[in-house]
C-alpha cells in the first residue's frame, strides 16, 4: 500500500507541475473545486480497496500528500475505533485483527 501512495504522490507532484505551467487551471469543466482532505482520504482509501488507480490518483491531486497522510490516518483511527465498539473488543484487538497480527 506504500508503494502505490509513494507512486500517487510522485503523480501528484507531476500533477502539480503540469498544473502550474497551465496558469493553474484543471482540465475539468473549466473550475477548480477545493475538496477538503478527509474527502480526499476517503476517496484515496476506497480506491484502494476498489483496486481503482485512476480515482487514487485524482485523490492525490486534492491535497497536499501530507494532509492526504493525515487524512487516511485519521480515517483509520475512526475505523478502528467503529469496528471496536460494533465488535465490543478493544481497538488494539481489532486493529491486530485487521492486520492479521496475533491478539495479544
Amino acid at each position: 500500500m506504500f508503494d502505490r501512495f509513494r507512486t500517487s504522490v510522485g503523480r501528484f507532484v507531476k500533477s502539480q507541475r503540469a498544473e502550474a505551467a497551465q496558469g493553474g487551471k484543471t482540465a475539468q469543466r473549466g473550475e477548480r473545486r477545493t475538496h477538503n482532505l478527509f474527502e480526499a482520504a476517503a476517496a484515496y482509501v476506497s480506491a484502494c480497496a476498489e483496486d481503482d488507480q485512476d480515482r487514487m490518483d485524482e485523490a492525490v491531486a486534492w491535497v497536499s500528500p501530507e494532509a492526504l497522510s493525515f487524512g487516511v490516518s485519521e480515517l483509520a483511527c475512526r475505523a478502528v475505533i467503529a469496528l471496536a465498539r460494533e465488535r465490543d473488543e478493544s481497538p488494539r484487538t481489532v486493529a491486530r485483527t485487521l492486520l492479521g497480527l496475533p491478539t495479544l
